[in-house]
């Protein structure tokens, strides 16, 4: 299956929950990836530290880094998201944090589908 990238156009009229929705999964893979190439541990193991850097707190502290950073579109995105109504709230995160971290979410997942592979990469490069 080849990868073709959407129009920006296309990608911006998803709803932002969706963006969000393949944001999780493309930073869920990139950290899982990072994760495994480093370090030769059982999986339970990877399991903790993945799950530590992909809960809602610390993509909320990591958008919070890079607001700054985000070009316009990027910020519109991330606001979209953050202004979003989920049906649900993550278990043990403060709704500010949740909040935040869709916006974040939201950003990847329009990164990877417009197929900005390069500042998709600066972005899940950046660490706490």
């Amino acid at each position: 299956m080849q990868f073709v990238p959407l129009d920006e156009r296309d990608a911006l009229a998803l709803s932002a929950l969706t963006l969000a929705y393949v944001g999780d999964a493309v930073q869920s893979l990139y950290v899982r990836r990072e994760l495994a190439v480093s370090m030769n541990v059982k999986p339970n193991v990877l399991h903790a530290l993945a799950s530590g850097r992909v809960k809602a707190s610390a993509q909320a502290a990591l958008a919070e880094k890079l607001l700054d950073c985000f070009t316009e579109t990027e910020l519109d995105v991330y606001h979209r998201g953050r202004n979003s109504s989920p049906n649900h709230r993550a278990k043990n995160q403060s709704a500010a944090d949740y909040r935040k971290a869709t916006g974040f979410e939201a950003v990847l997942g329009y990164l990877y589908l417009t197929g900005q592979k390069e500042r998709l990469q600066q972005i899940l490069d950046v660490e706490l």
